[in-house]
């Protein structure tokens, strides 16, 4: 392969010309065509409430790998913790800790 030189240079920073539009189908016109319904995203979050809170970088970074390990979403590794922690603290209370 032979050495690039300063034309190869310039011939490749040229910009590439501008693609043809395609051609109009007139059975395509605004005024023939229908109308897309506009779709809603479908939200997971009815009737569920935020619970959120500010970390260091140490208890992110375990958040994070938590998250990997487990494949699990905040929201999932969240609710995991807070039905361990809940189950531990009945433990200890029907025991009498």
């Amino acid at each position: 392969m032979s050495k690039p030189t300063a034309a190869d240079f310039l011939k490749n920073m040229t910009v590439a010309p501008a693609a043809v539009p395609k051609p109009v189908d007139p059975d395509q016109t605004p005024e023939k065509r229908v109308p897309a319904k506009p779709s809603k995203p479908v939200s997971t979050r009815v009737n569920l409430k935020h619970i959120g809170g500010y970390f260091d970088a140490e208890m992110v970074e375990k958040v994070a790998v938590l998250r990997a390990r487990l494949k699990l979403d905040n929201s999932e590794l969240i609710k995991l913790a807070i039905e361990d922690l809940y189950r531990k603290q009945g433990a200890k209370r029907a025991f009498g800790d």
